[in-house]
């Protein structure tokens, strides 16, 4: 079984601020595989016969795309003069392409508020269809969740041919194998699906491989590494993105039961400095004792607690000790997560290293021998959509219901034809609150979680609900990390972390 953890957290020491999530890591003993893994349903209905994720296609001549063309009844696709039309501009009309509803982003590694929305076409016939377009952060793209969920290069392959690139005028999918491009892709990944194998200042093994955000994608690092971690060790420990309403419950719901893995234990990452500002105290004055507004703080990750206890695994939190934190505060911690029956090890690694991490190993390993994992995930994928987004916003987030956006219910009627209602569900929802206002912290309930659209990610297998105003790009802070960078005459760099 893995171990389990989970999240990004806040940094111990001075000098960050507590973000208001709580990470949640995972661990596991190997063999911790399922015998295999469950069915992928979007296989096999993309699948053709020969089982390579491409479409062979019969045509008919004279189809109604244009006259003499040749016309794939599945996908709408036509051929003229026996050579395929493979360019999504001027004669692409052969995939039936309609360039308003093209679904399938482009996407850059940059922080950039001017790119979410975007004209794109407007050099001329040359320079393709004048129509809107979006970028996304490579995080949030949908090649790095299915990089991430590809257990290798043929899965991968498969993958990437599922992806859907947009809607013909009738709605039906038009996908990368109709664009013929699986195959270039895999290409391009074929060393980057490797993990990468990394150490830490005390010789400690890590593979790093895959950064979808918890926030706006799954929050998990490779199927992959984790397979790979779990055939060369006893106990592998994995990350989660953010808090327990995100990264955790992705985890649960989304790796873990398509890769059939089977955690064990988690570990909740917490800090006094975010519980204070949970509880109300200005990030300014967080380095202040203040026992009253942790324990009004703690309400947070008492509900992380109980999240992570839904899916049947035991829960023990690292707290990770900043030097501002004082001995009241961490007896506050202390009790308040005992009223929910777990306990807490501090965790000093920031200041002592490997050593400050001794007492949180040593409970993992605790947990890990008492066997009382009974995992099982929030809810049956086979469910309606609807239903699957209203469980998690009320057993996870604590909300009351759900409201759905016109766009949101066009794509619940829409998501099923195109092979998407029996996958899980991706929330993208703000990591600062458990709803969908950054601005509630604590723990509410009884609010209405507003959705506004669903996305496919048929290459992923899943399908993504974005809650509230939340952006899969990104703009700067107010004060962002490069007005503290700078490069001293010795070449020493400043700023960085």
């Amino acid at each position: 079984g893995l171990r389990a953890r989970g999240g990004r957290g806040a940094r111990a020491g001075p000098r960050g601020v507590a973000r208001q999530h709580w990470p949640v890591h995972y661990a596991q003993r190997a063999p911790a595989l399922r015998s295999a893994a469950r069915h992928d349903p979007l296989a096999e209905t993309i699948r053709d016969h020969d089982g390579q994720g491409t479409h062979r296609h019969r045509h008919r001549p004279g189809g109604p795309a244009a006259p003499g063309g040749r016309h794939c009844r599945r996908t709408g696709a036509r051929r003229g003069g026996g050579r395929a039309v493979r360019q999504v501009q001027g004669e692409s009309a052969a995939l039936r392409l309609d360039t308003r509803r093209i679904t399938w982003p482009r996407t850059i590694d940059m922080n950039d508020r001017a790119l979410r929305s975007i004209i794109v076409g407007l050099g001329g016939l040359n320079a393709g269809p004048t129509r809107e377009e979006r970028f996304v952060i490579i995080p949030g793209s949908e090649i790095m969740a299915i990089m991430a969920l590809a257990t290798g290069l043929e899965d991968l392959e498969q993958r990437l041919a599922r992806i859907i690139v947009g809607l013909t005028p009738d709605k039906q999918p038009v996908r990368a194998s109709d664009l013929k491009a699986q195959g270039a892709m895999t290409l391009l990944l074929k060393d980057a699906i490797n993990p990468n194998l990394v150490q830490t200042l005390e010789g400690g093994p890590a593979f790093i491989h895959c950064g979808p955000f918890g926030n706006i994608a799954h929050g998990c690092n490779s199927v992959v590494a984790t397979r790979l971690a779990l055939t060369l060790c006893d106990v592998v420990l994995t990350e989660a993105g953010f808090g327990a309403d995100l990264g955790a419950e992705k985890f649960f719901d989304i790796k873990c039961r398509m890769a059939g893995l089977n955690p064990e234990a988690a570990i909740v990452v917490a800090t006094v400095r975010a519980l204070k500002m949970h509880g109300g105290v200005k990030k300014d004055a967080l380095g202040k004792s203040d026992v009253d507004a942790v324990r009004r703080g703690a309400a947070n990750v008492r509900r992380h607690i109980k999240n992570v206890k839904k899916f049947a695994v035991p829960v023990v939190v690292a707290l990770n000790r900043f030097i501002t934190d004082t001995e009241a505060e961490l007896e506050a911690v202390r009790a308040e997560c005992a009223a929910e029956g777990v306990g807490v090890e501090l965790c000093e690694v920031w200041e002592k290293g490997g050593e400050g991490g001794v007492a949180v190993a040593e409970a993992v390993l605790k947990l890990l021998d008492g066997r009382t994992a009974r995992f099982k995930p929030l809810y049956d994928e086979k469910r309606p959509i609807r239903e699957k987004v209203e469980t998690i916003a009320k057993e996870i987030y604590g909300a009351g219901g759900v409201a759905f956006a016109p766009a949101a219910e066009r794509a619940l009627e829409q998501l099923p034809a195109m092979g998407l209602a029996e996958t899980p569900v991706c929330m993208a929802k703000t990591q600062y609150s458990f709803s969908d206002d950054p601005a509630k912290l604590g723990a509410p309930s009884g609010f209405t979680l507003q959705v506004r659209d669903i996305l496919p990610s048929a290459g992923a297998g899943f399908v993504v609900a974005l809650a509230g105003d939340i952006m899969t790009m990104p703009g700067l802070s107010k004060t962002p990390a490069a007005e503290r960078i700078r490069v001293h005459p010795d070449g020493t760099i400043e700023g960085l972390f």
